[in-house]
């Protein structure tokens, strides 16, 4: 293991560009590593590597081709898990608080006016850390069991990581799953969450907004039931979403991204509200993330009789996409933090000023523990 992540230390030194990451509930640790410092756009989807998108869908995807991958096997035993609590990190600073108040207050007049029904609004923290980009990574790990967790970096880019618990899209040959996941509350020991009607209307809109958008890109399209489920110490809704497509990726990735999940609804005037009055750049913040038509080989057996000939290899293109949610950008000893929440006609703006503080919790206790 040590001889892994000294070959990524290696590979930033060299500032040459990679991505290290681990899916939800696995202990495998992979990295895709790249050789020169050029730089891939994603141009049709049909490519295969690991792509890194924007949230401004209209700006360029980064792909790092898999040329080079290297795994480990990484258990989170294997660190000391961070105890911090979300409510010991002191972020509620009061210019940041008022200007993020008064911004959801303006987005709530948005609703209000019949402009929007739901609109995503967000902002930045900064922070100075010591912390290595590696040994933050390694304290996802070990903190995060349940999210996908990465560190991704590009010289002529920059650096990024980050632990979400948001899938967008994954895909098995022709077979997709897709989730909505909205609403918010913060975990309490041994106590189930008990949600309002502004969260399952806030779970909604993205639920119908997915099966609208499939309709005509996808067969056997199927939602299941809502349920609750947690990311470190916060509880969502979630939606599960499956269906087949018809050899379409990026018809069905233009029509997810942004979901009104990490934008809002209507899609369009919801992210020209968000480009209007957010006052920064997003980035790669609410964008998306993950293995693009990778290949898997699986074995079969031949025939149930032919013990012989016991085995065949297949192979299966999969992708494994995720939002990039729960995330920070890291320039030299600055680590920027990002966080946000869905704005409805029923929001409460020190709640959702509230809901951030929770959120930003994430990366926070990575940071500052």
């Amino acid at each position: 293991m040590n001889q892994f992540f000294d070959q990524l230390q290696e590979q930033l030194n060299a500032q040459k560009p990679f991505v290290v990451y681990r899916k939800p509930n696995e202990d495998v640790v992979a990295a895709v590593l790249q050789e020169d410092a050029v730089l891939h756009y994603v141009k049709d989807y049909q490519e295969s590597g690991f792509v890194f998108a924007p949230f401004d869908s209209n700006s360029a995807s980064i792909l790092i081709p898999n040329k080079t991958i290297i795994t480990t096997n990484y258990s989170a035993e294997e660190q000391t898990k961070s105890t911090a609590d979300a409510s010991t990190v002191n972020t509620s600073i009061q210019t940041e608080k008022e200007a993020h108040i008064a911004l959801v207050k303006n987005g709530v007049s948005a609703i209000s006016k019949g402009l929007l029904t739901k609109v995503v609004l967000s902002r930045s923290i900064e922070k100075i850390t010591q912390k290595e980009p590696l040994a933050l990574f390694k304290e996802l790990l070990a903190t995060y069991k349940t999210a996908f967790c990465y560190l991704w970096y590009h010289p002529k880019v920059g650096m990024w990581l980050g632990a979400t618990p948001e899938v967008l899209l994954k895909t098995t040959n022709q077979r997709i799953e897709t989730s909505s996941l909205a609403g918010t509350q913060v975990y309490k020991e041994g106590e189930e969450p008990v949600w309002g009607e502004k969260e399952y209307n806030e779970q909604d809109v993205v639920t119908q907004f997915i099966k609208n958008e499939l309709a005509d890109k996808v067969v056997n399209l199927k939602a299941g039931s809502v349920a609750s489920v947690r990311a470190g110490k916060l509880w969502h809704l979630r939606t599960k979403i499956t269906g087949v497509m018809h050899n379409n990726l990026k018809e069905i990735l233009t029509a997810l991204h942004p979901t009104p999940a990490t934008c809002g609804f209507p899609k369009l005037a919801a992210k020209e509200f968000i480009l209007a009055h957010e006052n920064y750049n997003r980035s790669f913040y609410t964008g998306f993330l993950g293995e693009l038509n990778f290949s898997k080989e699986q074995f079969r057996a031949k025939t149930k009789r032919n013990i012989e000939n016991r085995a065949y290899t297949a192979i299966t293109k999969v992708s494994n996409l995720y939002v990039n949610l729960r995330c920070a950008e890291l320039t030299q000893d600055v680590v920027k933090v990002y966080v946000g929440g869905g704005i409805t006609i029923g929001s409460n703006p020190e709640k959702e000023w509230e809901e951030t503080v929770a959120k930003s919790g994430t990366m926070l206790r990575i940071i500052l523990k």
